[in-house]
């Protein structure tokens, strides 16, 4: 392989990964003196001149011409006498002498080592390139093209082709991907592993949701509006805490825009996530209150030492608080930082069994646990999933398994025994 071809075909191959003249000019040079060094031990004296453009390549080895029996005629930049007249008749002491030196003098093992390596030293630029331009791009959204998508992530291309990843764990559940497809998502995450980048993307990130609302809510992007807290369970709810340093700006307002025209983008980008869009505040019980909704509280203890409140709501206010699976209160508890429990107020128990009741079959301390969490009768258990009441007490799974089957049990004898007593007494009239 001649220097032309060696240098057209990295030119051409440099220029297809969008590197500039100036560092394919520097990483050839540098390339050709790591040769030189390798043979000649030092490259001080030599010149390297390249031009990319025409593929030309000219390298020079400079030395002066010292006596035959000099002391110096071992140093890399010296020549005997003898040498240098082999080369011109007329040569002297003292002169320097210039010989070109031919790419094909240092052997085809180093020519095609050099060719391996000027392509290596590209693909580390572009990686350093890829990791410099995402690390100062997290927590931004960027679009991608879907490439490929396996059980576990997806690949995604970007519009220069870089290769970034979306796990699953970082997907909305209900998002279902094919090639070709095109997807928005923050960039999460930017790892060097092994020695290249790895771009991670996300679309279940509090962070994916807030450049949502910047991109939809001219007052947040211009700064009018802060976003306080974001708290979500992608693809299902998500709560926001917003608040406006003009006194004129209704930040919820401003946040769901006219008939709902701004907040509806935002939900179809997330798969319609239902969002509860709150006002922020500095009063505590008014930010738990406001975090609960859209249950309607009666009354409140906050306990600062243990991070805990008690909220006090009217049956048929205890459902919503919860939410589908705990879903509403878990959401409240992260957006306001502290552990909510909701206890039923004093009132009509007529269709709800206290949980003491089931003393004669549950111990006192299983019972004890959920009364904890704000569980003090039957269907408020009920209200809420296994998965939460294992995650919120010291319960085991197959313990709350045992608690779910006793109160269901209790709940359907009763049930029975109405209709048992509605259809006696019916026939009892007929009779």
């Amino acid at each position: 392989m001649n220097s032309n071809v060696l240098i057209e075909s990295f030119a051409e191959f440099a220029r297809s990964k969008n590197i500039d003249r100036p560092t394919m000019m520097s990483i050839l040079e540098d390339v050709f003196r790591t040769m030189i060094r390798k043979k000649y031990t030092d490259d001080a004296n030599f010149d390297v001149i390249l031009n990319v453009d025409k593929g030309d390549l000219e390298i020079y080895r400079n030395r002066e011409i010292v006596d035959d029996d000099s002391e110096d005629i071992w140093d890399h930049d010296k020549i005997p006498l003898a040498e240098a007249q082999k080369i011109e008749p007329d040569f002297e002491v003292g002169e320097q002498v210039t010989e070109e030196v031919k790419l094909e003098d240092f052997g085809r093992r180093a020519v095609l080592m050099a060719r391996q390596t000027l392509i290596q030293r590209v693909k580390d630029l572009e990686r350093d390139h890829l990791y410099q331009t995402y690390k100062d791009q997290v927590g931004e959204i960027i679009a991608g093209e879907v490439y490929q998508v396996w059980s576990r992530e997806a690949l995604i291309l970007d519009k220069d082709e870089n290769e970034l990843v979306l796990p699953k764990g970082e997907q909305i559940p209900k998002d279902r991907y094919r090639k070709g497809d095109s997807v928005r998502a923050v960039v999460h995450k930017v790892e060097i592993i092994n020695g290249t980048p790895k771009i991670i993307l996300s679309r279940a990130a509090p962070a994916f949701l807030e450049r949502l609302f910047e991109q939809e809510v001219p007052e947040i992007y211009d700064g009018l509006i802060t976003i306080k807290n974001i708290v979500r369970e992608p693809g299902e709810r998500a709560k926001v805490a917003v608040e406006s340093y003009d006194d004129r700006i209704d930040p919820v307002g401003a946040c769901v825009g006219m008939k709902g025209s701004r907040i509806h983008a935002v939900v179809r980008e997330l798969e319609n996530e239902n969002i509860d869009v709150i006002n922020y505040t500095d009063n505590l019980e008014l930010y738990i209150a406001r975090a609960l909704s859209p249950a309607k509280l009666t009354s409140m203890k906050i306990n600062e030492q243990t991070g805990r409140v008690s909220v006090f709501l009217k049956p048929d206010q205890v459902s919503l608080a919860i939410g589908r699976g705990g879903a509403n209160i878990k959401l409240a508890s992260r957006l306001v930082g502290m552990e909510i429990d909701v206890f039923r107020d004093a009132g009509d128990y007529e269709e709800d069994i206290a949980l003491d009741e089931f003393s004669d079959e549950m111990e006192s301390w299983i019972i004890d646990e959920l009364k904890k969490i704000g569980l003090d009768t039957g269907r408020s258990v009920l209200a809420v999933s296994k998965e939460d009441i294992v995650r919120r007490t010291e319960l085991e799974e197959e313990t709350v398994e045992d608690v779910f089957r006793i109160i269901r049990n209790e709940f359907e004898g009763e049930e029975e025994s109405t209709d048992e007593a509605e259809t006696s007494t019916a026939s009892d009239n007929a009779q």
